[in-house]
């Protein structure tokens, strides 16, 4: 059955591509194919689900709400949120104010530092959050419920279905990975022999108890919803905060997991402005706060929580096309889809593309410009930038054309015929050609390194006799998140591996620097504060610390007299 059922979504997939709708049919009305069933038909059939992502518009708004010790609450204000494709207010979202914070705050310090679970209390919940994966993730695999996520993400942070559903499928792995006995094996245990007999030191993974997770609005369900579960599966008690123009999607993964049996106090659900949340964990002083976004508040909250941070900031990702020229096509497919998928909005989206010269012989840049021309507001392959506008991107290309040889590759114009309000960004797939010694020299570096975080990056070009100049400007990158090498020469792989630092790196002539699955680590690398996601080592890294009991249990030997004192 299930294989029938793989076998149905594949189908229907496959016929997207070839039925185009209208957009507002879409996102309005019809489902993406006759093989499934309008999502309306199928919403009585989701017990946890309060609304149709299909329906919802400025005609069929949606109120979200808060979580907290236990219960949905409103707030005294709510704001209206525009849909990004036309501009109509379709969902209410919480601000909550200073004023309403006291339930929080007292949520989090009710949890004492030893968590909710740990290896010598409560130990049955490691089983309790394995049964809890288990059930969620064949909520996720079922047809309408996978479409119910993948259509409310494209509602609120518009990207391709492809990309959406990829979002969907991984936190679906993800949960899978960790079903049955394999939260309990988070916190395996080790052992060594002490000094003498009765005596064995043991090493524990360790909840902090009360923590916070900050995400972004990018990936409105796979980064909160991975983090979340790594919280709770090493015995914490969270406090989530997601970009309230996306939070509508935890909060329905968040009922969800309440159907699948997560107890209603180990969560709590917050919408609320920065001022308040900064406000908030200065007043509840979580254990630890897991932030996931820009550099700029990253550094803010290290500074006011003392440390007690991870981070998993922006990203100024590189890759670097080595001298061995093969599968062009294959590898420029690659480039348009790291660059340029999610309009670019992803913290591991390619930013800048080193080239060897061997490959402008065989138009590489050209072929670039050919896929990235075919993307349209149609299908979401372009789309809303939801944290730059039109002006700020354009006056950024204005300023880069300056530089002595720089110029437009290709784009660098604002989209046309759509309805996408000003106050998020619409812009064509953008490359900006800048001489790789102009981007080394001081006055240059920060500005062409800043990153945009829409469909833009920056190109340019090497010799051999350049690779240390790039191996500089890597060098001298301040975010080390993603990279890649695209190159089979194992002797260039390893001058570049051994002298860069990103913490997830792909090498080979398929490398990418984005779409990064459940099963390997993702996360920065070179600073102690990075935080992963996705894996084990992940989730024990960022969620739990190390404890260590010394067991001395004697016998004391026979005669034992006092000694003198040391």
């Amino acid at each position: 059955m299930q294989q029938i059922c793989a076998l149905t979504r594949a189908l229907c997939r496959g016929k997207q591509s070839s039925l185009m709708e209208p957009l507002s049919q879409r996102f309005l009305g019809t489902s993406r194919s006759t093989c499934i069933p309008t999502l309306s038909r199928f919403i009585s059939n989701l017990p946890f689900a309060t609304l149709d992502p299909q329906k919802l518009s400025g005609a069929q708004s949606y109120d979200i709400y808060n979580f907290v010790e236990g219960n949905w609450v409103k707030t005294l204000k709510a704001d209206e949120l525009p849909d990004p494709l036309n501009g109509e207010h379709f969902i209410k979202v919480p601000n909550t104010s200073v004023v309403e914070i006291d339930p929080f705050v007292r949520s989090l310090l009710s949890c004492s530092k030893s968590g909710l679970h740990n290896p010598f209390k409560n130990p049955e919940r490691y089983l309790l959050y394995g049964d809890i994966s288990a059930k969620a993730a064949h909520a996720l695999k079922q047809p309408q419920v996978e479409e119910f996520f993948a259509k409310l993400i494209q509602r609120v942070s518009p990207k391709s279905y492809a990309q959406a559903v990829g979002e969907v499928s991984v936190t679906q792995k993800f949960l899978e990975n960790f079903s049955g006995d394999q939260v309990r094996f988070l916190a395996k245990s080790f052992a060594a022999p002490g000094n003498h007999l009765g005596q064995q030191s043991q090493g524990f993974r360790w909840p902090y108890g009360s923590v916070a997770i900050i995400t972004p609005f990018n990936f409105p369900l796979e980064i909160p919803a991975l983090q979340l579960m790594g919280a709770l599966y090493m015995g914490n008690k969270a406090l989530l905060k997601v970009d309230s123009r996306v939070s509508i999607v935890m909060e329905q993964m968040l009922r969800l997991l309440h159907k699948c049996g997560l107890p209603l106090g180990d969560v709590d659900f917050i919408n609320c402005d920065g001022p308040t949340m900064n406000k908030l964990l200065l007043d509840a002083e979580p254990k630890m706060t897991l932030f996931t976004g820009s550099s700029r508040v990253a550094e803010k909250l290290a500074v006011d929580l003392k440390g007690k941070v991870k981070l998993e900031d922006a990203g100024f990702d590189w890759k670097i096309l080595g001298p061995d020229v093969q599968q062009v096509d294959y590898v420029a497919w690659v480039c348009d889809q790291d660059a340029y998928a999610c309009s670019g909005q992803k913290c591991s989206a390619q930013s800048i593309l080193f080239m060897h010269e061997n490959w402008k012989s065989v138009g590489f840049v050209d072929k670039l410009q050919n896929l990235a021309g075919k993307r349209k507001l149609d299908d979401l392959t372009i789309g809303p930038v939801l944290t730059v506008t039109t002006e700020h991107m354009m006056n950024h290309i204005k300023q880069l054309i300056t530089i002595p040889g720089a110029k437009v590759a290709f784009g660098g114009k604002p989209l046309s015929n759509h309805s996408i309000p000003t106050i998020y960004g619409a812009m064509e797939p953008t490359a900006v050609f800048v001489p790789l010694k102009e981007i080394l020299k001081k006055e240059n570096f920060n500005f062409v390194t800043t990153e945009v975080f829409g469909p833009f990056q920056i190109i340019t070009e090497y010799t051999d006799e350049d690779l240390p100049l790039v191996l500089e400007a890597c060098e001298r990158m301040h975010a080390h998140l993603t990279a890649a090498v695209v190159s089979n020469d194992s002797h260039f792989v390893q001058e570049v591996v051994g002298k860069t630092v990103n913490g997830t790196t792909y090498v080979g002539i398929r490398a990418r620097t984005t779409g990064a699955p459940q099963n390997h680590w993702f996360g920065p690398a070179g600073d102690p504060r990075g935080a992963g996601i996705g894996t084990p080592e992940a989730i024990k890294l960022v969620w739990s610390c190390h404890r260590e009991i010394i067991n001395d249990v004697g016998p004391v030997p026979k005669g034992w007299i006092t000694p003198a004192s040391t």
